[in-house]
């Protein structure tokens, strides 16, 4: 996609690469760039640094923690939206969602450090108070809490469903994302760390997190419909914004000079002792070099970290010119999204040959025993097993899908109703796998299994109507919708919807366990997706594109 032209979000726009991001944009023509931040003062600053070099691109500003709920929220609203279930309407009370759908960007460029911003709490800390109380058998109601506030799977997994959710919604058509290693591209050896532990629990969480991070965004390219999914992670410290000299800052607060006075050791040593170290009314001013989020070094800070075999460091500029080159359609080799899908172990050609036979097999053994082999609902969500018992009770009625599409919906619902009344072992296979069976207009009487996990709620028309669509509510037991048709199916034909006369494909080769013959007949004779299948795979979605085509 080219960036000429186009409105740009700018996730952390006034961090250190964000800020790189900013100027290139500028660079390649983008109509407009929104800066999102944190804070108010950020954006204004940013938009300070920038305004010289604007020319003819339109900034705009937004602020606000993207992790977070729309409005403000007591402590425990807050923890609750993470573990809670994701429904429609709790899509506004997201920032991270409202965000996209007020913006509605044609790119979104993410240089939030997520990992950071999700692994924040000491999560070992949290878990161990809690044990201790746990084992004094008095469980402190904080306690818990924290706990749950430190909680970084939940979170991750939340922000990763607002995201997907807030980009389709809003018609984002890029995604590029600034990753990390957490380490600086260092290993387990890692010597800057939270702690005297090495390697240290909290860094390696937050490495874990960026990992996981990868690995969503990554099955978030891979979805159908979805915008193109890039992650950029640098190996290495990020340097710099600035050089100067003046009042070392940290954590937002200058530091003080403190009065060196000897004093003798006592006994018993505190670590508080307000006559000690007294602190002066200066601040400590010298020489620094500001690395963003990681804050200020001093020089031999600075030489320590990025001497070889330690950190080193990468420029901002660098990751903003593989972002902007990345986003236009270019290969820099540096996409994470991408190279995970060239390296994951994919579907292969002697695979696609054994389905064949696998499936001619059960094919066989179905009609020597006189049964079908519908669904076990050992497949994923009872979703599946309801869409394949549809339409295999389609399949049973009507025999093509033709007739199907061409029947009305009451003629549909009448001759299902009328199969299992003729049928009642039908029924009672379909039960066995713990689906109810209804017809909503139809038949009074309902066939069902003894036992369904569902909230009590009145019975309506309504009601059976969502129930046959999607389940009863937080029931995993599927009903059989049978007053409707399914979907149209895309690809018309007059064959059975189930071949059962499937051409033998040629023995495999001795050696190299494949076929002479020619691929392209093999697959114009094996019809991949036939009758109950191929229906439901279409109801539940398309097959999956790779992410790394070039947008």
């Amino acid at each position: 996609m080219k960036i000429r032209g186009r409105k740009v979000l700018v996730l952390g726009g006034y961090g250190l690469v964000g800020t790189a991001v900013c100027r290139e944009l500028i660079e390649r023509g983008a109509a407009e760039v929104q800066i999102h931040s944190l804070r108010p003062e950020e954006c204004e600053q940013a938009l300070e640094e920038l305004a010289a070099e604007a020319g003819e691109t339109r900034f705009t500003t937004s602020h606000g923690d993207i992790f977070g709920p729309s409005e403000p929220a007591d402590r425990l609203d807050r923890i609750g939206a993470q573990l809670v279930q994701l429904e429609d309407e709790a899509l506004p009370g997201f920032l991270l969602y409202r965000l996209l759908q007020e913006s509605k960007p044609d790119i979104v460029v993410d240089c939030v450090n997520t990992a950071t911003a999700i692994a924040y709490s000491d999560i070992y800390r949290a878990a161990e108070t809690l044990w201790r109380e746990a084992v004094a058998e008095r469980v402190d109601a904080e306690a818990v809490t924290s706990m749950l506030e430190a909680l970084y799977v939940p979170r991750l997994i939340r922000h990763i469903q607002i995201l997907y959710r807030g980009m389709i919604d809003a018609a984002v058509g890029v995604y590029v994302k600034v990753g990390t290693s957490g380490t600086g591209g260092m290993g387990l050896n890692v010597p800057y760390t939270h702690s005297e532990e090495k390697p240290s629990r909290v860094l390696l969480s937050k490495s874990a997190m960026a990992g996981a991070h990868s690995m969503l965004l990554f099955l978030m390219a891979r979805t159908p419909g979805a915008p193109f999914i890039k992650e950029i992670k640098p190996a290495a410290a990020i340097a710099w914004k600035k050089i100067a000299r003046g009042p070392i800052r940290r954590k937002g607060r200058p530091l003080r000079l403190v009065e060196a006075k000897a004093a003798p050791v006592p006994e018993r040593f505190s670590t508080l002792d307000p006559g000690a170290g007294r602190e002066l009314d200066e601040d400590l001013e010298t020489v620094y070099i500001d690395t963003g989020e990681n804050g200020l070094f001093s020089l031999e800070e600075f030489a320590l970290l990025t001497t070889a075999r330690q950190m080193e460091f990468v420029t901002p500029e660098e990751i903003a010119r593989l972002i902007s080159f990345e986003i236009e359609g270019g290969n820099t080799g540096h996409d994470i999204v991408n190279a995970l899908d060239n390296a994951v172990l994919g579907p292969t050609y002697r695979a696609g040959l054994m389905r064949h036979w696998a499936l001619e097999r059960m094919m066989e053994l179905e009609e020597e025993g006189g049964t079908r082999s519908v669904a076990f609902e050992m497949l994923g969500p009872p979703r599946n097993s309801k869409l394949l018992f549809e339409a295999h009770l389609l399949r049973e009625a009507f025999g093509t899908m033709t007739a199907v599409r061409d029947a009305k919906p009451e003629e549909v619902s009448s001759r299902l109703v009328a199969l299992l009344d003729e049928r009642p072992r039908l029924a009672s296979e379909i039960l066995a796998v713990a689906c109810r069976c209804c017809s909503l207009r139809q038949a009074p009487a309902r066939p069902r299994g003894s036992g369904v996990r569902c909230e009590e709620e009145p019975v309506t028309p309504e009601r059976l109507e969502t129930w046959a669509e999607a389940g009863c509510g937080t029931c995993d037991r599927q009903l059989l919708a049978l007053d409707r048709a399914l979907p149209a199916h895309p690809r018309r034909g007059s064959g059975h919807p189930r071949r059962r006369h499937l051409e033998p494909l040629p023995a495999p080769h001795p050696l190299l366990g494949r076929s002479e013959e020619d691929p392209a007949r093999q697959d114009r004779r094996l019809d991949p997706l036939r009758g109950g299948a191929g229906v439901a795979v279409q109801a539940l979605g398309s097959p999956t594109p790779a992410p790394g085509k070039t947008p």
